[in-house]
């Protein structure tokens, strides 16, 4: 007997936020929290499938694959798992694990477009957590998590044209900015998302002007 949707969702979010309620690298239960909040915001808008995505954005980062030696396949297959486990229908199993599996930021050379509209808005609204006041907050302390230094003024961004390149990048945190963050805006799917990004955007401008006038004394 196949679970009603509205329960699989609540028991998903009561395990996803168990497992990662913990993690002290930026990709805790609270950055799942807010793209979930997101994503049901956009999915509306877009006229998405509401439990596709909501599934999906619940389960994007419960096996990362840089918290699991750069296995890409560790994610899908922990959701496939639990949805297994709880009875969901095939056909939104497929459609979680494929959005899982494509939605990863992979190298500033690498296009990752999303197949359906659910994927998009999924990969729009985790992307929005990258940016803005909230992804700035998220990549120090993803930095700090992965022991990195916080910037050297001497090593450069390194804009990585395929993934195995980019899983192997260990630069400092200002680099990512230049290599991933600031990348971002442009790389939006939906309308809705493209208009947030823009405010986000320029605030993490503004933050890396008063950044390095800070570094160097000037303010």
């Amino acid at each position: 007997m196949r679970m009603d949707s509205k329960k699989l969702i609540e028991k998903t979010r009561i395990y996803v936020e168990k497992e990662l309620a913990s993690d002290g690298s930026g990709h805790d239960w609270w950055h799942v929290y807010r793209v979930w909040s997101l994503a049901k915001k956009m999915a509306q808008t877009e006229s998405a499938d509401l439990t596709i995505v909501q599934l999906s954005a619940l389960l994007h980062d419960i096996a990362d694959w840089k918290f699991n030696d750069g296995d890409e396949s560790a994610g899908p297959k922990q959701a496939a798992k639990w949805l297994r486990k709880n009875k969901a229908d095939s056909k939104i199993i497929d459609a979680v694990c494929e959005i899982i599996a494509t939605l990863s930021y992979k190298g500033a050379g690498v296009a990752t477009p999303m197949r359906t509209i659910e994927g998009k808005v999924v990969q729009d609204a985790d992307r929005l957590d990258a940016i803005g006041a909230m992804g700035i907050a998220r990549t120090f302390a993803y930095g700090g998590n992965k022991n990195r230094l916080m910037y050297q003024p001497d090593k450069s961004p390194v804009m990585h044209q395929n993934f195995e390149d980019y899983k192997k990048n260990t630069g400092h945190t200002i680099n990512h900015f230049y290599e991933k963050l600031l990348l971002l805006k442009d790389r939006m799917n939906t309308q809705s998302a493209k208009k947030l990004a823009e405010k986000r955007h320029l605030f993490m401008e503004d933050y890396l002007d008063h950044f390095f006038k800070e570094w160097n004394g000037d303010a």
